[in-house]
């Protein structure tokens, strides 16, 4: 995804909220071995840009004084109730800059599995996202857990993940999560009520 920034000279509370008022967010670009730059960017633009998953979880493109550099959503600030966004962090990456990031998990074919269809069960999602390490031109802007061929009683662990070549997921000390288990229904008993004597 691509989106254009615009370099702002002047900082501080006031100037942020006067930004706001005009239809800006300001934002920070930092990493790479370069000075921090404080930048303004189209707040509709931004907030729509915002909702789309990709957006969150893969390398964007921003224009700044006709340069594209590739960078990274690191950190953003909402409003408590009202749908602004108060700031924003990017951080620049290059071909060598290994990443932390959280890619969202999308779940296929959990209607054709065996556990779903043969045997009624259901299938819970343990995790929804997982954070990987890699470089950040081999970010995947997702994760697809194929659910096809799951069965009753068995689970989906991170072991069972194929993942590219220099993509290694951070458990964080825990060995193998799960990441997908399969439940099987629960049969509803209907107990008579005494008849009295």
């Amino acid at each position: 995804m691509k989106f254009v920034a615009f370099e702002r000279n002047v900082q501080g509370t006031g100037a942020s909220r006067r930004l706001r008022d005009s239809g800006k967010t300001p934002a920070i670009v930092y990493g790479a071995g370069k000075a921090p730059v404080n930048v303004e960017v189209d707040h509709n633009a931004l907030y729509h840009a915002m909702r789309k998953e990709a957006f969150h979880s893969s390398v964007l493109e921003m224009e700044l004084n006709g340069t594209v550099e590739k960078v990274l959503l690191r950190d953003y600030q909402k409003h408590p109730y009202k749908q602004l966004v108060l700031h924003v962090d990017f951080q620049r990456v290059d071909a060598t800059t290994r990443i932390h990031k959280k890619v969202p998990l999308h779940f296929v074919n959990e209607d054709e599995s065996p556990a779903v269809k043969l045997d009624k069960c259901l299938i819970n999602h343990a995790v929804t996202e997982l954070e990987i390490e890699c470089l950040a031109e081999k970010l995947p802007e997702f994760l697809t857990i194929d659910l096809g061929h799951v069965v009753k009683g068995q689970s989906v662990h991170v072991d069972d993940l194929k993942l590219d070549a220099g993509v290694k997921v951070l458990t964080h000390g825990r060995k193998n999560p799960i990441i997908a288990s399969v439940v099987e229904p629960v049969a509803e008993e209907i107990i008579a009520a005494p008849v009295a004597a």
